[in-house]
């Protein structure tokens, strides 16, 4: 039986959901799964279904049959394979937990992904990407380069295919073209719990102010640096007799658990934009369960 999730975004209005599910239903189709929300605020309406296709009919099928009331009611839809898993090339520089955290991740099974490639601008990682059979691209920026380093990016990610580009401690500044070209389909995690702490050393920053919870925050990359929507955010609580080297140990942790949750949210079509936020769905019972499995 085909399994396959339903996004939608449209302009608030009564009887959108009454809408979808009746059009789901006369096709066949099974709901095993729903979110919503109203935004009443924007007065925009988001929502995601899981959903079983019990007369077969694929995602094709299932898209054109929509087209005409997704125009009456101004939706921006798609139906997803959920079986089908995403391609992502992942970026990192010389900090390896969170790249790690990743790989271990995607090999048990727990992060239904296809790692297409890895970017960086160090070998420092090179031997532990090779190693899990995932190409590795040595890619050398300096303020000279920069046009050209970045287009050699580019290249790879349109000859992989990628959907989805992870900034695992890439430290580097994207440019502006490139963000726009993948809008909504980069993912940064910033060391720090924003929008405090900015900067290269946000942990020696909240040390010297004594601060008691520190944290990471994972948001979509736009062209005004760590300003873009927020996806996901985490903190853990600190006391005096920790040193500034504690603080960087528990921050690298929250880090990684921070970005796998927003990749995996957005992996899973969770993540919708709403103007500078973003709409999360909670994850479906036993999603990450069936993942392993799987």
């Amino acid at each position: 039986m085909s399994s396959f999730a339903l996004t939608v975004t449209c302009p608030s209005a009564r009887g959108i959901v009454a809408v979808i599910s009746s059009y789901l239903a006369a096709n066949g189709c099974n709901i095993t799964d729903s979110a919503q929300f109203d935004d009443q605020e924007t007065g925009w309406f988001f929502m995601r279904i899981s959903f079983n296709s019990e007369t077969g009919a694929g995602i094709d099928t299932l898209r054109e049959g929509m087209a005409e009331t997704a125009r009456a009611h101004a939706m921006q839809y798609d139906f997803h394979d959920e079986h089908e898993k995403m391609k992502v090339i992942i970026m990192v520089s010389r900090f390896g937990h969170c790249l790690n955290d990743l790989l271990y991740r995607w090999r048990i099974g727990a992060l239904a992904i296809d790692i297409v490639g890895v970017i960086s601008n160090h070998l420092d990682y090179q031997k532990v990407v090779v190693n899990h059979d995932i190409p590795f691209h040595y890619i050398r920026v300096t303020a000279q380069n920069k046009t050209e380093a970045e287009a050699r990016q580019i290249a790879i990610v349109e000859e992989s295919g990628a959907e989805l580009i992870v900034l695992a401690r890439y430290m580097q500044v994207l440019s502006d073209s490139m963000c726009r070209m993948m809008s909504g389909r980069i993912i940064n995690i910033h060391h720090s719990f924003l929008p405090s702490f900015k900067g290269a050393n946000p942990y020696k920053q909240a040390f010297e102010r004594g601060v008691k919870l520190i944290g990471a925050t994972s948001h979509y990359v736009t062209s005004d640096l760590d300003e873009g929507p927020i996806i996901e955010q985490d903190t853990v609580r600190v006391t005096h007799a920790q040193s500034s080297d504690d603080y960087v140990s528990l921050g690298r942790d929250v880090e990684s658990q921070v970005l796998a949750r927003a990749v995996h949210a957005h992996i899973h079509r969770r993540v919708f934009q709403n103007g500078n936020k973003t709409v999360v769905f909670p994850a479906s019972p036993g999603s990450y369960a069936s993942e392993r499995m799987g």
